[in-house]
C-alpha cells in the first residue's frame, strides 16, 4: 500500500486518557485513528494519556491501520515531551494542532529528528485557525515528512466568528484553499468532523460534500459514523467499472497506434485515464486494508 493510496475515508479520535478507548479502537473499521492528546484529554491527564498511548502502540494490534498521534502545540507546557515521547513510539504519524506557519512545521520536525523519528514517521498538519489558512500553501510545503493535512473546522469556526450550518458557507473558503495547497504539495487531505451525532443526514451530506471538494476522508468523533464515512469516500463497484474500461480502452488504443479514444461516445483523454487509475488503485488499496482486518 503505497503513500499515494493509503485510505483515510475515515479517521477516528480517541482519547489518549481513555485505555477502554484505546483497545476498541484495534477493532474498528476505521482506515485510521488519531490518539489524542490535545483537546480530548484535560490538563491534569495529559501525562497518564502519553503513557497509555505509548503502550497502546507498542503492544501493536492495530494492523494496517494508520495510526496518528495528535500532540500538544508546541507552545503549551506538554507539546514538547508529547514529541520526545512519542517520535519513536511506533506511531505512522505525529499531528501538530493550531499549524500558522512553515516554521511551526520545521520546528516540530526539528524536534522529532532530535528525539530519534524515522524517516518513515511521518507529520500531519491541523488547519484550523485564520492565519493557517491564509499560510495553507507554505506549510502544505514545509516539509517532505508531510504526509496530510487535516481540517480543524469546529476551532475554525470559533476564530472567525462564524456559525455552523447545513451547507458549511462559512467555512468553504478554508477548505478549498486548504484542497488547493494539499494537491499543490502532493499531500493527502482529511476534511473536520460532524458534531452533531444525532444529525445522520446531515453528517451524510458533509461527506458527499467533502469528497465533491476533493478531500481523501473525514475525521470522526464517534465509531458508529466510520461506516458512512468509508461508504462516501471509496469508488463504488460501478465507478471502478467504468474506471476499468477506460484503462482498457486507452490501452487498447495506444496498442493500435490510435491517437483518439472513443468509449460511449466520450472522448477519452490522458486525465481520464489517470483518474481511473487512481480510482482503480485507491479501490485495491481498501480491499487489502479490509481484507486484512477481517483475517
Amino acid at each position: 500500500m503505497t503513500e499515494t493510496f493509503r485510505p483515510r475515508r475515515s479517521v477516528l479520535y480517541m482519547p489518549g486518557s481513555n485505555t477502554r478507548a484505546l483497545d476498541k479502537g484495534r477493532g474498528l473499521p476505521a482506515d485510521a485513528l488519531i490518539l489524542d492528546l490535545e483537546d480530548a484529554v484535560a490538563p491534569d491527564a495529559k501525562d497518564e494519556a502519553r503513557a497509555n498511548i505509548a503502550e497502546a502502540v507498542k503492544q501493536g494490534g492495530y494492523g494496517r491501520r494508520e495510526i496518528i498521534v495528535r500532540v500538544n502545540g508546541l507552545d503549551s507546557d506538554w507539546g514538547r515531551a508529547d514529541i520526545e515521547a512519542l517520535a519513536t513510539c511506533g506511531a505512522d504519524a505525529l499531528m501538530l494542532p493550531k499549524v500558522e506557519s512553515a516554521a511551526m512545521v520545521r520546528q516540530a520536525e526539528e524536534l522529532m529528528v532530535k528525539a530519534g523519528a524515522g524517516e518513515d514517521v511521518g507529520l500531519m498538519c491541523m488547519m484550523e485557525t485564520p492565519r493557517g489558512i491564509l499560510n495553507a500553501d507554505e506549510i502544505a510545503q514545509a516539509s517532505k515528512r508531510l504526509t496530510c493535512l487535516v481540517m480543524g473546522t469546529s476551532d475554525l469556526v470559533k476564530e472567525l466568528n462564524a456559525e455552523h450550518t447545513h451547507q458549511r458557507l462559512p467555512v468553504l473558503t478554508s477548505l478549498s484553499l486548504c484542497v488547493l495547497a494539499a494537491r499543490a504539495a502532493g499531500l493527502a487531505i482529511v476534511d473536520g468532523v460532524h458534531l452533531d451525532l444525532s444529525d445522520d443526514a446531515g453528517f451524510s451530506e458533509h461527506c458527499r460534500q467533502g469528497r465533491e471538494l476533493g478531500f481523501d476522508g473525514k475525521t470522526l468523533i464517534h465509531p458508529k459514523t466510520i461506516a458512512k464515512a468509508n461508504e462516501v469516500f471509496a469508488p463504488s463497484s460501478d465507478e471502478v467499472a467504468e474506471a476499468n474500461r477506460i484503462i482498457e480502452a486507452h490501452g487498447e488504443a495506444v496498442r493500435e497506434g490510435k491517437g483518439v479514444v472513443v468509449l460511449d461516445g466520450k472522448l477519452i483523454e490522458n486525465l481520464h485515464v489517470e483518474t481511473a487509475k487512481r480510482t482503480v488503485a485507491l479501490a485495491e488499496a481498501i480491499k487489502e486494508l479490509e481484507d486484512q482486518a477481517a483475517s
